[in-house]
């Protein structure tokens, strides 16, 4: 397992525990009870500092290489998938995956933000930073959906939307621009769950949800902590100061209205325990979409529409 700077005490602890695993039992020597009792100081270190983490600690948890990425989501919650490909304009963007399948035998799209694992995946899918094509392609995967009486279900994990000049020459910005617009426009449930990392405009393009979930150590934000702290002290150095500032945590954009609902993390977060994670994500989803697929298409988008401008109007006033 990848360690964490702050988890150097907990780092410690679990290798005493593997070291006593291994040792042979022609020592004679009963080491059960002597695991047992490391094991219970390991839960209680961990308990005690992953309920204090500060936003940068937060940021470094939402950006774990161990945390259950949108293919897991998708291979563990969704049956049938049949992904979709290209946004019938420029071409194809494997950071964001999109296609049609069944969540606990509810017919759904699904399209999400794909970083990859290793180094040759994460080439593959640009670090989940998608060009204009990938949201044109979320955009056309939500016009299918709407068209077919399909619910969307959006996982969000991107540092944010790719910057290179490629992508400003096919129009990044306007591609963002009409995602959100899509998302607030279609008659069907959306529901949003930000699984990682939540940047910028990459990551509202598809999170602007009937139901805005968050997991409890993922971060959403205007931008990330890095870039905030280059723009306003001029230097990265200062990336724990603009983590406190931006207000990025779960609980922080619960307060502030920003989403809806906390997704529990098992303890020592997602990527300790994904299996628990991702379904504890699927309990949500599912007990947030069941009210959703009563209502009518056009209430549906007209209270869509409307929680989102009671942000802006309670942020006037």
């Amino acid at each position: 397992m990848n360690f964490l700077d702050f988890e150097k005490p907990i780092a410690e602890l679990e290798g005493k525990i593997e070291e006593l695993r291994h040792l042979s039992d022609s020592d004679e020597i009963n080491i059960a009870e002597e695991i047992n009792r490391l094991q219970i100081k390991v839960d209680r270190v961990l308990r005690a500092t992953y309920g204090k983490l500060t936003p940068w600690q937060k940021t470094q948890v939402a950006r774990h290489p161990d945390r259950p990425h949108m293919s897991d989501y998708v291979q563990r919650l969704v049956s049938d998938f049949t992904p979709l490909a290209g946004d019938r304009c420029f071409g194809e963007d494997k950071a964001i995956i999109g296609g049609l399948g069944r969540f606990r035998g509810q017919s759904v799209m699904v399209i999400g933000h794909e970083k990859g694992r290793d180094t040759e995946s994460r080439v593959r899918h640009n670090f989940g930073m998608a060009r204009p094509e990938g949201y044109r392609k979320a955009r056309r995967l939500m016009k299918m959906a709407d068209h077919f009486r399909v619910p969307v279900i959006t996982l969000v994990d991107t540092a944010g939307a790719y910057p290179g000049v490629d992508a400003e020459a096919r129009g990044q910005a306007e591609a963002i621009a009409r995602s959100i617009e899509t998302c607030l426009d279609i008659r069907v449930p959306l529901i949003a769950a930000i699984i990682g990392e939540g940047g910028s405009g990459g990551a509202i393009a598809m999170a602007a949800g009937n139901a805005v979930l968050m997991m409890e150590h993922a971060v959403y934000s205007v931008i990330s902590p890095e870039g905030c702290a280059s723009i306003l002290w001029r230097s990265g150095d200062a990336a724990k100061e603009a983590a406190e500032a931006l207000r990025l945590t779960a609980q922080d954009l619960q307060r502030l209205g920003v989403i809806d609902d906390i997704v529990p993390e098992p303890l020592g977060a997602a990527h300790r325990s994904p299996e628990i994670a991702i379904q504890t994500l699927g309990d949500h989803v599912e007990r947030a979409l069941k009210p959703l697929m009563l209502m009518e298409g056009g209430v549906l988008r007209a209270r869509r529409r409307e929680k989102f401008l009671d942000m802006g109007r309670s942020g006037l006033s």
